[in-house]
C-alpha cells in the first residue's frame, strides 16, 4: 500500500523547488527497470520482498515475458528526504520515467527525456559503456538534460568474479571515464561542466537486483565523524589516487611511499569496497561469528523474521538495511538533479520555437504556475479502455485543471493560422502510477500529467496552451528513422474498416511508427528495426484492429539520387507553350545532406550562419548559398533548388509554383516513386510570358516537375540504400562466424576493440538494411548463440551500378520496386519528360 495520498502529492506540486522529474536511461539489459523497483519499493507501492523481481514499470504482458522494456512508463513518487541542515525531513515529489534500452525503441527514450530535467544513466560495471549508452546519452545532452551515473551489478563483481577491490576500482573508473568522454563530446556550454565523478557525489555504485547502493558521500559522512575531518574533504580522499598510511596515520597520494614494504591499499578499496566484500562473503560462506560481529559494529539491526534467514536472502536483507539503494539514489536525485525552475531557465531555448522574449517563453523560463498554460504532450499511453489514450506530457508553465478550455496545437500549427488547431476542454487530469492512475483536480507547472479526452485531436505529440499568441513547443528530434516497412492486408474483406481504424490507433501509440496508405491500396507500416515492427504488428493484431491480416515480407525504402551533373541542360515547356524552364541537377556531398537533415543547413537555421557554413565548409559560392529557394520533400528534406539565373523578369512571381512542384517531384521520383535525396537542382534560365494570366500555377507546376525528373534521369540516376551500424559483442573464437555472416550479406567490418579484462571483442560493422532481415538469427546460428548484435540506422549510401543500363543489378532492383508498387513495369525514358526546343 502506498505510504502517501493524492492530497499529499497535490500539496507538494505547488512547491516547484521540491519536484524532480527524471528518466532512467541505459543500454539494453543493464538493469533500469530493476533499479527503478527499489525506488518504488521505498515509496511503499510494492513490498521489499518483490523489489528486484517485480519489474513494476514493465506493465505489459509481453514485457514481463520477454524481460525487456518496450514502452516507457511514468510513476509519481512521494518521499521525505532529510538534507541534514537541521530543518528536518522535507517532502519531495519525484516524477520518474523508466525508459526502454533496446535500440529499436529509442524514440521512447527521446519522448521521456523531453519531459524530464534529469536523467540517471545506468551502466553495467562488467560490460562497461556500450553502444546504446552512447546513443541515449547523446539524446539526453541534445535535450539539455542533466545526467548522473549509477554503476550497476556490483554484486556480480564480488560474488561471481570474486574480484579484488583494486580491480573493481579500475573497472569502475574505466566505466566512469567512458561516460565522461561521451559527455565531453556532446557538451552544451550553457549547462556548464556536467561531467560526473564520485567525489562530486554524482556517481553511485550498487546492485539494483539486491537493492543496495552507495555513493562516496555516504561513506564520507561515516568516516568524517570518526576521523574528525570535514565531509567534503573526506569525499575527495575516498576516490582517485589517495592512500591512507595506517602506521603514520597520514594521507598520501603515492601508492608505495619510501620505507614501506607493501604498497598501500587505495582509500576507496580500504574504506568502502573491502568492508562490503568481507560482509557479503562472510554471509555467503555462512561464517556466523564473523558476520554477526561486523553487523554489530556497523549498527545493522535485523527485525522479526529476518533474523532466521540464511545465505543469499540474508545477504540481500542485510545490505538493504545497511546501505539501501533507494536512500542513496534519492539523496543523489534530490541534491544533484535540477528542479523544474532551475532547469527550464536553460532549456527554454531548445523547447520553444517562438521568440525568446514573448509571454509564453518568459512563463516557461520562470516556471510560473500563475502564467499562461504551456504543456507538451510527448506520447500517448493506451488506457484499459480499448482504443482510447491518455495524453501524457509535462506542464511547463501555468496550471492545467479538469474542465479547462485549451488550444490543442499539433506539430503543423502556425501562429495565427487555423491548421492543426482544436479548441476543446480537458475532461480529466490524472497522475500516472505505473499500471494504475490516480485522479487529481489540477496540476501546476513542473509536473508530468496525463490528460483524458484530448487524444482524438492529437496524433503523436503536440502543444497544449491557453495563450492564443503562443508558438509550438519544438518537435522532438529522433536519433533513428523508420526504414523497415511491411505491408498489411486484411484476410477478410469486411475487416478492412477495422484494420484502417487499428492503424490510426497504432500510429498514435508509438512516437515513431509511420502508417501510410499507398496508391495501390496497400497499408504500409514503417518501423526502425525488425523488433520494432514485430511489436507494432503484435499490438495491431491483439489490441487495436482485433482481426486477422496477412503481412508481406519486410521491404526497405530507398532514396533516389544522381551520380554526376546532368549531361545537358534540360528544357520543359508549359502546356500553353509560352513559358520555358531550364534546369540542371547535380549531386550534393553527403555532409551537406546530413547537415540539412540535422537542421544546421535546413530551412529553420539562421540565414547568415547557414550561408557562412555553405561557403566555408562546403565551398559553395556566396551567391548560391543565399539563393536557395526551397528544400524538399516536406519542405525540409535533403534536396534544394538554387536560383542561378541572371536578370530574369517576373522570376519572383513563379517562386511559389516552382516550390510546390518541387515538393511534389522530390516526394515521388521518376525511377520508382521513392523520395529523392542529395540532389541540387540549378535553375539555369526561365522564359516567361509577359501576361501574368498565362503563367499561373497550372502553367508553371507541370513543366517544373517534368524538368526535375528529366534532370535526374540525365545525371546517371542511382538509388541510395539505408545502412545499419551493427555493434556485435562476442568472444574471440566466435569471430569467424561473425565475418562469414557479414560477408554473405554485403556487410563490412570496420573496427574491432577488445574489452579490457574480458575475453570479449566489440566489433563495429556496416550492414545494408535490405540484408538485415533474419540477420540476428543467422548470426546466432553461426556463432552458436555467443554473439549479441545491436543494429542502429546510420546513414544512406549510393548503390553501385547504373540504373539506365539494361540488365544491370540496379535496374532489376528498380523494376522490382516498381512491380511491388504496381507501377508501369519498365524503366522511365528521358524523352517522356524532356521537351524539344
Amino acid at each position: 500500500m502506498p505510504n502517501f495520498t493524492t492530497e499529499q502529492i497535490r500539496s507538494i506540486m505547488d512547491d516547484t523547488e521540491n519536484i524532480r522529474s527524471m528518466s532512467v536511461i541505459a543500454h539494453v539489459d543493464h538493469g533500469k527497470s530493476t533499479l527503478t523497483d527499489s525506488l518504488i519499493c521505498k515509496a511503499g507501492i510494492i513490498s521489499a520482498k518483490q523489489a528486484g523481481d517485480a519489474r513494476f514499470t514493465d506493465t505489459r504482458a509481453d514485457e514481463q515475458e520477454r524481460g525487456v522494456t518496450i514502452k516507457s512508463t511514468g510513476v509519481s513518487l512521494y518521499f521525505e528526504h532529510d538534507e541534514e541542515d537541521g530543518k528536518g525531513a522535507k517532502p519531495h515529489l519525484i516524477n520518474l520515467i523508466d525508459s526502454p534500452g533496446h535500440v529499436d525503441f529509442s524514440s521512447e527514450v527521446t519522448a521521456a527525456l523531453r519531459i524530464t530535467d534529469g536523467a540517471m544513466v545506468v551502466v553495467d560495471c562488467i560490460e562497461g559503456c556500450a553502444v546504446q549508452t552512447e546513443t541515449v546519452l547523446r539524446q539526453a545532452l541534445a535535450e539539455r538534460v542533466k545526467v548522473c551515473l549509477f554503476v550497476n551489478k556490483v554484486d556480480r563483481c564480488i560474488l561471481e568474479l570474486q574480484m579484488e577491490p583494486e580491480d573493481m576500482f579500475q573497472r569502475f573508473r574505466k566505466a566512469i571515464e567512458d561516460v565522461n568522454v561521451i559527455i565531453a563530446t556532446y557538451n552544451d556550454e550553457l549547462m556548464g561542466d556536467i561531467q560526473v565523478s564520485p567525489d562530486k557525489g554524482t556517481v553511485a555504485f550498487g546492485s539494483g537486483l539486491h537493492g543496495w547502493g552507495f555513493n562516496v558521500e555516504r561513506f564520507a559522512k561515516i568516516y568524517a565523524s570518526k576521523m574528525g575531518v570535514d565531509k567534503d574533504k573526506m569525499m575527495k580522499r575516498l576516490w582517485g589516487d589517495s592512500f591512507f598510511n595506517a602506521k603514520k596515520k597520514t594521507w598520501t597520494n603515492v601508492q608505495q611511499p619510501a620505507g614501506e614494504e607493501n604498497p598501500l591499499p587505495r582509500a576507496f578499496c580500504q574504506f568502502i569496497m573491502t568492508p562490503i566484500n568481507q560482509l557479503m562473503n562472510a554471509i555467503m560462506n555462512e561464517d556466523k561469528a564473523k558476520y554477526e560481529k561486523m553487523m554489530t559494529t556497523l549498527g545493522i539491526v535485523l527485525k522479526g523474521d529476518d533474523k532466521n534467514l540464511q545465505g543469499k536472502p540474508l545477504m540481500k536483507r542485510t545490505m538493504q538495511v545497511w546501505i539501501n539503494a533507494a536512500d542513496t539514489l534519492l539523496s543523489m536525485i534530490v541534491t544533484k538533479l535540477p528542479s523544474p525552475r532551475a532547469a527550464q531557465k536553460y532549456r527554454v531555448e531548445n523547447l520553444y520555437e517562438g521568440p525568446m522574449d514573448d509571454e509564453a517563453a518568459s512563463a516557461i523560463r520562470a516556471c510560473d504556475p500563475k502564467g499562461p498554460l504551456m504543456m507538451y504532450v510527448s506520447k500517448m499511453v493506451p488506457t484499459s479502455d480499448k482504443g482510447r489514450f491518455y495524453a501524457f506530457g509535462r506542464v511547463f508553465s501555468g496550471t492545467i485543471a479538469t474542465g479547462l478550455k485549451v488550444r490543442i496545437q499539433g506539430p503543423h500549427y502556425k501562429p495565427g493560422g487555423k491548421e492543426d488547431l482544436n479548441i476543446k476542454s480537458v475532461q480529466r487530469t490524472v497522475l500516472m502510477m505505473g499500471r494504475s492512475t490516480e485522479q487529481i483536480a489540477d496540476v501546476p507547472c513542473g509536473n508530468t500529467v496525463a490528460l483524458v479526452g484530448v487524444d482524438q485531436y492529437l496524433l503523436k505529440s503536440g502543444t497544449i496552451t491557453t495563450l492564443d499568441t503562443a508558438h509550438n513547443i519544438a518537435d522532438m528530434k529522433y536519433s533513428v528513422s523508420p526504414v523497415v516497412k511491411v505491408a498489411v492486408r486484411a484476410k477478410d474483406g469486411k475487416d478492412l474498416p477495422k484494420l484502417v481504424e487499428g492503424l490510426k490507433k497504432l500510429s498514435k501509440s508509438d512516437p515513431l511508427v509511420v502508417c501510410t496508405t499507398e496508391e495501390s491500396g496497400e497499408h504500409v507500416i514503417a518501423g526502425c528495426g525488425e523488433l520494432h515492427v514485430e511489436i507494432c504488428l503484435k499490438d495491431l493484431k491483439e489490441e487495436y484492429a482485433q482481426c486477422d491480416f496477412t503481412i508481406s515480407d519486410p521491404v526497405v525504402s530507398y532514396r533516389e539520387t544522381v551520380g554526376q551533373e546532368s549531361s545537358c541542360t534540360v528544357l520543359a515547356k508549359s502546356p500553353n507553350k509560352h513559358n520555358r524552364i531550364y534546369l540542371k541537377a547535380e549531386p550534393m556531398e553527403e555532409e551537406v545532406s546530413q547537415g540539412i537533415e540535422d537542421g544546421k543547413l535546413g530551412p529553420k537555421a539562421d540565414i547568415k550562419e547557414r550561408a557562412k557554413l555553405f561557403r566555408d565548409k562546403h565551398s559553395w559560392s556566396d551567391n548560391d548559398a543565399r539563393k536557395i529557394w526551397c528544400w524538399g520533400p516536406e519542405t525540409e528534406g535533403a534536396n534544394v533548388v538554387v536560383d542561378v539565373t541572371q536578370g530574369v523578369q517576373y522570376l519572383i512571381e513563379i517562386k511559389e509554383h516552382v516550390t510546390s512542384a518541387f515538393q511534389w517531384a522530390t516526394k515521388e521520383g521518376p525511377l520508382c516513386e521513392e523520395n529523392m535525396r542529395g540532389i541540387r537542382f540549378n535553375l539555369m534560365d526561365v522564359t516567361l510570358h509577359t501576361d501574368s494570366i498565362h503563367r499561373g500555377a497550372g502553367q508553371i507546376m507541370p513543366p517544373t516537375r517534368r524538368a526535375c525528373f528529366a534532370a535526374e534521369l540525365t545525371g546517371t540516376p542511382t538509388l541510395q540504400e539505408p545502412i545499419f551500424l551493427v555493434e556485435i559483442t562476442c568472444p574471440q573464437d566466435a569471430m569467424s562466424g561473425v565475418y562469414s555472416c557479414m560477408n554473405m550479406r554485403r556487410g563490412c567490418v570496420f573496427e574491432e576493440n577488445p574489452r579490457e579484462g574480458t575475453p570479449l571483442i566489440q566489433v563495429k560493422a556496416h550492414l545494408p538494411v535490405a540484408e538485415s532481415f533474419g540477420f540476428v538469427s543467422a548470426l546466432r546460428q553461426q556463432t552458436s548463440g555467443q554473439a549479441f548484435p545491436q543494429c542502429v540506422f546510420d546513414h544512406w549510401e549510393n548503390m553501385p551500378g547504373n540504373a539506365m543500363e539494361t540488365g544491370s543489378k540496379m535496374q532489376e532492383l528498380v523494376l522490382g520496386v516498381r512491380k511491388r508498387k504496381s507501377l508501369k513495369f519498365e524503366m522511365p525514358v528521358v524523352s517522356d519528360y524532356m521537351d524539344k526546343l
